[in-house]
């Protein structure tokens, strides 16, 4: 199918630049060409008017989990729901985040190899869904962030061998997933909000045990990301070469310098920790968990000014699952951003450019130029004059099939 994008004004993020009445030429899944307003649109061509919107590179959302969401508790889920629900509930909350604008998600940990599924059931054309880059379970120590957190006597089957004890269990949780179709591999290096028990700061991977990971990650040609609030498990997971720091909220100036010489990707994920704040207590979240989310975001944008200012690379991700943190509602990170120091382009092009690069994927999304894939997102008004624009998306191409209009 051919189709023609008429466009108020069309952001390009590899040079910041957005175009005038700029026309978009789609020919089956791609993009064939652009144009300006006075070229005529050639003939064949099925016209879409998007002249009073804000056109831009389909969002790449680097950080969600389509298992949750966004309950005040997991728990509950975990110990009730089978995984055919579990399956049901991804399909719906990643439909939520494609009709957001956002055509690709990296899933950074899901229950029960879901996320793999619905990943082939959306390349099958099984289901509608965004593009999915997925982790399968994640990884982590016995009694860290990953572990379950149930009574001794309550048995999880659905973490064999993915709880670490040494480079041995390392490897062999890493091999794991691989197995059973992770695209790349996620891990917890320090403790977390949501975990009981578990020090948020506190380094629960060893050193060797994170470059076993990565040690296989990079043997199968897969990219890693590292739960990671804590300054230590930040800088080992850094030294030992994993490709993102997922959310890095207490990370110091050490931190910092070691990820610009490795070029190594900090997720930020503000408004994980800000939904549970804002929400609280009187939401239904723990109490110890709304003390940690205070504790790791006091000095978070003060840390992400200083990767602003010496040029670490953002990326965009919400963590959205998380409590009260909605999908299709992720929109609300762009707002956060801007308000830590991201300008609004600055922003926008964590979404798109920089994450295509995470992915590794820069040669098929992330801009809008001929030969790539037509992944295309429009909004009500422009996000550079207002940011709060990107919650409100009225236009999704992907693959150039319109699925919202």
């Amino acid at each position: 199918m051919k189709q023609a994008l008429k466009c108020g004004k069309l952001f390009c993020p590899q040079d910041g630049k957005t175009l005038k009445n700029a026309v978009v030429l789609v020919d089956g899944s791609k993009i064939l060409a652009l144009q300006g307003e006075h070229e005529a649109i050639p003939d064949g061509f099925s016209v879409i008017d998007l002249s009073d919107k804000f056109v831009m590179p389909g969002l790449i959302d680097a950080h969600v989990h389509t298992s949750s969401s966004g309950e005040p508790s997991g728990t509950a889920r975990q110990v009730t729901q089978t995984l055919g629900d579990v399956a049901f509930t991804a399909m719906r909350n990643a439909q939520q985040d494609l009709n957001a604008g956002f055509t690709t998600l990296r899933d950074a940990g899901c229950t029960g190899f879901v996320d793999v599924a619905l990943r082939n059931a959306i390349n099958r054309g099984d289901v509608v869904g965004p593009r999915m880059v997925v982790a399968g379970v994640s990884m982590g120590s016995t009694g860290g962030h990953a572990d379950s957190h149930f009574a001794p006597h309550i048995q999880n089957t659905l973490l064999p061998d993915l709880c670490i004890n040494g480079v041995e269990s390392a490897r062999r949780a890493a091999r794991y997933n691989l197995k059973y179709g992770a695209d790349f591999l996620k891990f917890m290096s320090t403790g977390g909000v949501m975990s009981l028990g578990t020090t948020v700061g506190a380094q629960q991977l060893t050193y060797d045990e994170i470059a076993a990971i990565i040690e296989i990650a990079e043997m199968y040609g897969v990219h890693t990301a590292t739960h990671a609030h804590g300054t230590n498990g930040i800088k080992a997971a850094v030294r030992a070469g994993v490709t993102s720091v997922e959310h890095g909220m207490m990370l110091d100036d050490e931190a910092i310098d070691l990820m610009l010489q490795k070029g190594t990707h900090l997720t930020p994920t503000i408004i994980a920790a800000e939904r549970i704040i804002v929400n609280g207590e009187a939401g239904g979240i723990a109490g110890w968990a709304v003390q940690k989310a205070r504790q790791v975001l006091e000095n978070h944008k003060a840390g992400l000014q200083k990767c602003l200012a010496r040029g670490v690379k953002l990326n965009f991700g919400s963590d959205a699952g998380t409590p009260y943190n909605f999908h299709g509602k992720q929109g609300y990170e762009f707002e956060l951003m801007v308000s830590f120091g991201f300008t609004p382009a600055q922003a926008l092009t964590a979404a798109t450019v920089t994450n295509s690069q995470l992915l590794r994927i820069q040669d098929k999304i992330g801009t809008v130029e001929p030969g790539k894939l037509a992944d295309i997102a429009a909004f009500a008004g422009d996000p550079l004059d207002d940011i709060k624009v990107m919650q409100d998306c009225r236009f999704v191409m992907k693959d150039g099939v319109v699925v919202k209009n």
